[in-house]
């Protein structure tokens, strides 16, 4: 049980690194929730300080995803790998150290699932860039694919022949991940419905 603690509060410390808020401070003495649509993450960064800064935020998200499952998987085997998962999810959408305010947890979760299950990251990847190409909203294509998320770990779940319990396992943890990513993106919603959504490329006001 200690390892199992241990392994989600490794995740959720690695998660409350915001690395958008941290490069705000440290490059650019600011607050990157200050400007744009006040989003903790890479997009609003790459809108408020340009390409460079929406990369370096979008890497560090990214691996910290998948360091927390790895150490989540030393620490507490395949249960703990979950638990930090899980909770490097749950650390950047309320990160501890910046007053539980982070961002979407789109490239984080990314991240997590790409050690948990590369193929399925391959697969989500497919929409998610035709989306991106298409229509140039970032925030419609990670409503997509966190709604896909849980779709797609069934049918390779199904596929593989993995039990009902492990079937089950995933398909909660995964509708959760998705569910959670797709509640954070709520006003995005409202201004897609709207035609308000600013597109990839063009700064918010």
């Amino acid at each position: 049980m200690l390892q199992l603690v241990l392994s989600a509060l490794v995740g959720y410390l690695l998660g409350s690194l915001s690395f958008s808020i941290i490069l705000s401070r440290l490059r650019y003495r600011d607050d990157i929730r200050r400007h744009g649509s006040g989003n903790a993450g890479m997009t609003n960064t790459m809108r408020t300080y340009g390409k460079g800064a929406g990369a370096v935020v979008f890497v560090g998200d990214f691996l910290k995803g998948s360091l927390a499952v790895v150490l989540g998987h030393l620490i507490g085997g395949e249960l703990g790998g979950y638990l930090a998962g899980f909770f490097v999810v749950i650390g950047h959408l309320f990160p501890v150290f910046f007053g539980f305010r982070g961002g979407k947890g789109v490239a984080t979760a990314a991240g997590m699932i790409l050690v948990m299950s590369p193929g399925t990251l391959l697969v989500l990847l497919v929409p998610f860039v035709l989306i991106i190409v298409l229509t140039r909203y970032m925030s419609l294509a990670s409503i997509t694919v966190a709604a896909l998320y849980p779709v797609v770990t069934l049918g390779r779940m199904l596929l593989a022949g993995w039990e009902p319990s492990k079937i089950l396992l995933g398909l909660v943890y995964s509708g959760v991940i998705g569910g959670l990513v797709i509640f954070m993106h709520r006003a995005n919603i409202g201004r897609l419905l709207r035609g308000e959504e600013s597109k990839l490329g063009k700064k918010k006001n």
